[in-house]
């Protein structure tokens, strides 16, 4: 025992001096650049480092002395005498380094002689992003009076000259279109004084104008609002897990779509059509955002085939990896407009020309949990408004669809308290999903915090298998949260699509423990239907094709049939007028 430990203390005497020799020391200057007039005279920075020891070095010179030049305290002044300048312009770089921190340079100069004032600012460079922005420069000078040349169109100063030792001014910048990096500088000047620069640099978009063809409004085959487009739309249907599978359209187990599975879902009795769509993973390049052709055509044609049938087509960016969803961030914000712009430019101009049968919807699940948040998803709601109707066209007067907060009801009613501008007036909807309680709609396994539920609603509970039997998010909890939506949205004018919803189908179950799970499904998804239609809510199924275990299709897409009768018939029913 003692052995080992003698061995352990060994051990971690070795790994703490293995992450010593590995902790890389921080070392920082107060200063960056030092100015001295030609008159000469003392001027101090603090060097601060935590390794155990630091220098100075320098080119050695008669006009500069550097006190101290070496020491081992956390923090130091260091002076810095510089002789009258009779000669010219003259500099010199210290180096200052520390234990294994990259070095630090301070950068020393002095006026010629000829100059009887100096000038300094803070900061000397600027990085800006491509948006409109504003930052402050800081002027320091002994002359009396100072000007400021400025030959940037695209930058605009608070002022552009002073008096007096010191002055901060208001540097702001205009949106810089181009995808190139742009620089410019300003001039600090004075009488008797070097002129000083300030270099500015604004980052460029980060992909092109897609927007290169747009069109006159027009408003042929698109009069109807979003309240008259909701009126029209009774139930729809997802056809899920297929273009918005990662992978491509039959990734995740499904075929192609067909026409002909369009016609079996116009057949049952829907006359809608959500499809999920991703966008991410089918891009000529990735630097540009640039969407292949061959993928923009073959969402064309399952847009097509929907519309051959009369069905009301809802097109979406889908979760697509996440880029949007999992980004809901004030520091991913402007990298997310940047896509969502890019994106919506291009399938917008390439679908520009189906007409009001066809609606857009900018995201699929944003997850979003604060104020915070919900303003950043804001902005990507614009985003997608502004990109569509700038396209023109019939796009100018589409019905368009934003997410509530993680579509969520609560959240949404909560957090969400303004919709997006549009120029085109009544042709916004709102979207929720809604999978409650998730313990009966999708949970496949127990959990620490919980069981799966088998068994739903009023008069469908087991008494055999209690234990199973929903406990909370029953039929009162489900008309109260429709009747949220009703007051937030509907009852206002504007339309919410309830984007999706289903119950898995635990097949596993045997006897009348099955016949009892399924006509409880049944009557969940009737009743949701019912009741969402009944507070204006427009329901659409969430099919995901898989028809084994913990299945939600409705339909056996590879041979165009019917595969769940009983999950039909429910919803349908509940959908009748």
């Amino acid at each position: 025992m003692g052995k080992l430990f003698s061995i352990i203390g060994i051990f971690t005497i070795l790994t703490l001096l293995s992450c010593e020799k590995h902790k890389v020391n921080a070392l920082s200057s107060s200063a960056g650049t030092i100015e001295f007039s030609s008159s000469g005279g003392i001027a101090k920075f603090i060097l601060e480092t935590d390794a155990p020891s630091w220098k100075i070095s320098h080119q050695p010179t008669e006009w500069l002395n550097v006190s101290p030049t070496e020491g081992t305290l956390e923090s130091t002044e260091i002076t810095l005498t510089a002789q009258s300048n009779t000669a010219s312009y003259r500099s010199d770089t210290l180096t200052l380094t520390a234990g294994n921190a990259d070095p630090v340079q301070v950068f020393v100069h002095q006026s010629d002689p000829q100059y009887l004032y100096t000038i300094t600012t803070d900061p000397v460079e600027i990085y800006l992003g491509q948006k409109s922005a504003s930052t402050t420069v800081r002027i320091s000078t002994d002359a009396p009076a100072w000007n400021i040349h400025n030959s940037n169109d695209w930058i605009q100063l608070s002022q552009s000259s002073g008096s007096g030792s010191s002055a901060t001014i208001s540097l702001t910048t205009t949106d810089n279109n181009s995808i190139n990096i742009r620089g410019g500088l300003i001039t600090i000047q004075a009488d008797q004084a070097r002129d000083v620069n300030v270099l500015i640099y604004q980052q460029g978009k980060l992909f092109p104008d897609y927007n290169t063809d747009p069109i006159a409004p027009d408003a042929s085959g698109m009069t109807s609002t979003a309240a008259q487009i909701a009126a029209k739309i009774n139930v729809g249907w997802n056809i899920g897990n297929t273009l918005e599978a990662i992978g491509g359209e039959t990734a995740w187990g499904n075929p192609m779509i067909t026409p002909e599975l369009i016609q079996l879902v116009k057949q049952s009795g829907f006359n809608a059509i959500r499809i999920p769509c991703s966008w991410n993973q089918h891009l000529e390049n990735t630097s540009t955002a640039k969407i292949k052709l061959s993928w923009l055509n073959r969402v064309k044609q399952v847009i097509q085939y929907c519309v051959d049938n009369d069905l009301y087509v809802v097109l979406n960016i889908h979760w697509d990896n996440g880029w949007l969803e999992n980004n809901v961030t004030i520091e991913k914000q402007e990298a997310v407009n940047a896509k969502q712009k890019a994106f919506w430019e291009q399938i917008a101009t390439h679908l520009r020309d189906f007409d009001e049968h066809l609606i857009f919807a900018g995201a699929n699940e944003p997850n979003v949990d604060n104020a915070t948040q919900m303003e950043v998803l804001q902005t990507y709601h614009q985003t997608f408004i502004d990109a569509v109707r700038s396209t023109g066209g019939r796009n100018a007067y589409r019905v368009l669809v934003v997410q509530g907060p993680s579509t969520d009801i609560e959240k949404t009613s909560d957090l969400m308290h303004s919709l997006p501008e549009d120029q085109t007036a009544s042709r916004i909807m709102a979207e929720i999903h809604y999978y409650t309680p998730y313990q009966f709609c999708l949970m496949d396994s127990d959990a620490d915090w919980g069981k799966m539920f088998y068994y739903w609603g009023m008069g469908f509970h087991s008494s055999t298998d209690p234990s199973r039997n929903a406990t909370w998010g029953e039929e009162a909890e489900m008309e109260q949260l429709f009747s949220r939506m009703k007051t937030k949205f509907v009852d206002k004018g504007i339309p919410v699509i309830l984007g999706e919803f289903a119950v898995i189908k635990r097949t596993f179950l045997t006897g009348e423990a099955l016949s009892l799970h399924l006509d409880s499904r049944a009557h969940y998804l009737n009743f949701l239907t019912k009741k969402a239609r009944a507070n204006g809510l427009l329901p659409f199924y969430w099919d995901a094709g898989n028809m084994g275990a913990n299945a939600s299709a409705l339909f056996n897409r590879q041979n165009n049939t019917v595969f769940d009768q009983q999950a039909l018939d429910a919803i349908i029913s509940g959908a009748r007028k």
